[in-house]
Formats: C-alpha cells, sequence, structure tokens
C-alpha cells in the first residue's frame, strides 16, 4: 500500500434486493461533491476499486468520469463481504499507487482498524465518507496514519 482511500457508497434508496439499490438525490449530491475534492487531490495513476452493488458503481462513477482512471469491480467489495476475503482481495493487486476502494460498511470499516493496528473490530464511516490511509514506518507496530477523514458535508 502506498495511499489508499477508503470511500463509502453515499446515501442509497432502500429496497430489495439489496445489490440494486441506487443513489437517492442526496447521495448522488454526496458523490459528485466527494469526487471533485478527490480529483483535485489524487495522481492521475489513481485506480478505483468498487463493489459490484449499484449504489457503489454509481459513488465511483462520480469519480472515474472526471478523468480517465483505471477502474475494476471487485466482487470480494461486496456487502457483508468478510474481512479476510476483502484484504486478500485488496492485496493481491500489488498497486504501489495510490487506490480507491468504493464499498460497504461494516467491511470498510474493518479494513481500516486493521490497516491502522487498531484493537476494535471496525472505523465507523458514513456514508458518503471517506478515509484515506498513507504508509508508515511500522517501527512502532503500526501500518498505516489517516491522512484525512472526510464526511461528505465538509467536502
Amino acid at each position: 500500500m502506498s495511499e489508499i482511500i477508503f470511500w463509502r457508497h453515499a446515501d442509497a434508496e432502500p429496497g430489495v434486493p439489496d445489490v440494486q439499490r441506487a443513489l437517492t438525490r442526496k447521495g448522488k449530491k454526496q458523490a459528485k461533491d466527494v469526487a471533485h475534492w478527490l480529483h483535485q487531490r489524487l495522481p492521475a495513476t489513481t485506480v478505483i476499486y468498487a463493489s459490484p452493488a449499484r449504489r457503489a458503481q454509481q459513488t465511483a462513477l462520480a469519480l472515474a468520469q472526471l478523468a480517465p482512471r483505471e477502474f475494476i469491480t471487485l466482487d470480494a467489495l461486496s456487502p457483508s463481504t468478510r474481512l479476510d476475503v476483502a484484504l486478500g482481495a485488496l492485496r493481491s493487486t500489488a498497486h504501489r499507487q495510490t487506490i480507491v476502494v468504493v464499498g460497504h460498511q461494516p467491511t470498510l470499516g474493518e479494513l481500516v482498524a486493521r490497516l491502522l493496528g487498531l484493537d476494535i473490530e471496525d472505523w465507523p464511516i458514513r456514508k458518503g465518507a471517506l478515509v484515506w490511509l498513507a504508509d508508515r514506518d511500522e517501527s512502532d507496530g503500526s501500518r498505516a496514519v489517516i491522512r484525512a477523514a472526510m464526511p461528505p458535508d465538509l467536502v
């Protein structure tokens, strides 16, 4: 990992099947606002990984449409994916560049807690919010530091 941004999908409609839930009007605005904030800060080589769920795809596309970036759908980021499956999928990507991971709670929060070396189950991430982690010197046992944690209403 060089830098990794965990971005929870924006506000979505209720309903079933779960994977077909679309963004609400509020969610589309959240995704657009956060995407613009990220776009101004991300290198051109950033890769976007997204859950196959419609709401995550719509959130990720808000960023992908701002500049040509590699966009990969990962089944291992689906809603209710186990932590070990998601972590294995991200580790197998072996990217040294910045990546954006668009997915769901609790998996994203569990990934953040694990990478920060925290002794908690998961890190709460609101809908539309992001947590940006960067590599760190592991001499103190931690794996990453928080570069930014942003709710959608502050971008």
